[in-house]
């Protein structure tokens, strides 16, 4: 029942981002010409190039990436995703048609919105969603890579990467204060998010106490495809155990959670890494 709850309430959690998230985007960003990053960021390129409707134009550009996602991450990992992009996408045609202006200059316009983007969307980060489909691209990239070498690779780049693109294009297609507009909410709503997350997009070690090493290690293997580094360990009252330390993405660490709370008398803490040295 607690569990059950708790699910219930990270949904709740999502959709209330996505609304906090939109808002800022539709009534706040967009009347003074600045614009989303990511894959909003493209939408909102197009809507603009062509005239299309925003939320239509956000849904078209979602869709591939959460359809990707769903064969490549599996179900459980994108089933949130797949929730908080609908909402998102939804509460930018209904703000659409919200008559609101904020009164003010641009930049603290711009610097307000983005700070109740960067809000909204740490409000879905930790609630184990995302409404973006560069995160989900940098998640599917970072999982091959992995696959492939074995080795943990941080997200950061990869976003890096995909967001100087959507700069770029801004530059370029629509003007320069837009651009410099647009880089300004990135600035403000990765600020907030890095606060409120603790560096999502990098590497995250989890330590896990426990006596039942086996059992976890095996669910690690068949839902992850992860190892773990096998330590003995002592607890000044429980006793001989062992120490299991494993290295995930943050989507990641949403399923590890999940596996750790099916083995009862495990303790676990977790940690943010900023580079692995091999």
């Amino acid at each position: 029942m607690k569990n059950t709850l708790k699910e219930a309430l990270s949904y709740l959690y999502i959709v209330i981002g996505a609304a906090l998230a939109s808002f800022s985007v539709a009534c706040i960003l967009l009347p003074n010409d600045a614009i989303d990053y990511g894959t909003a960021g493209i939408a909102i390129i197009i809507s603009k190039l062509t005239g299309a409707n925003l939320s239509l134009c956000v849904f078209g550009v979602f869709l591939p990436f959460l359809i990707a996602g769903l064969f490549i991450l599996g179900k459980k990992v994108m089933l949130k995703a797949v929730v908080g992009s609908l909402a998102y996408t939804v509460g930018l045609a209904f703000f659409e048609r919200i008559p609101f202006e904020l009164n003010t200059e641009h930049f603290l316009a711009v610097a307000f919105g983005g700070a109740l983007l960067g809000a909204g969307l740490s409000l879905i980060l930790r609630s184990g969603g995302c409404i973006d489909g560069s995160e989900i691209l940098a998640n599917i990239i970072v999982r091959k890579m992995s696959d492939k070498t074995g080795k943990n690779y941080s997200m950061t780049y990869i976003l890096i990467s995909f967001n100087v693109c959507v700069y770029v294009a801004i530059f370029l297609l629509i003007n320069r204060n837009s651009a410099l507009l647009s880089l300004l909410v990135y600035v403000v709503a990765t600020a907030i998010i890095d606060h409120f997350t603790d560096h999502f997009e990098a590497i995250k070690q989890v330590t896990i106490i426990t006596k039942e090493p086996d059992k976890i290690i095996a669910d690690i293997k068949e839902h992850l495809n992860k190892t773990c580094t096998i330590m003995n360990s002592r607890g000044a009252i429980a006793g001989d155990n062992k120490t299991l330390i494993c290295y995930v993405n943050y989507f990641e660490l949403q399923l590890l959670r999940d596996i750790i709370a099916k083995h009862k008398g495990s303790f676990s803490t977790v940690s943010t890494i900023d580079e692995i040295i091999r």
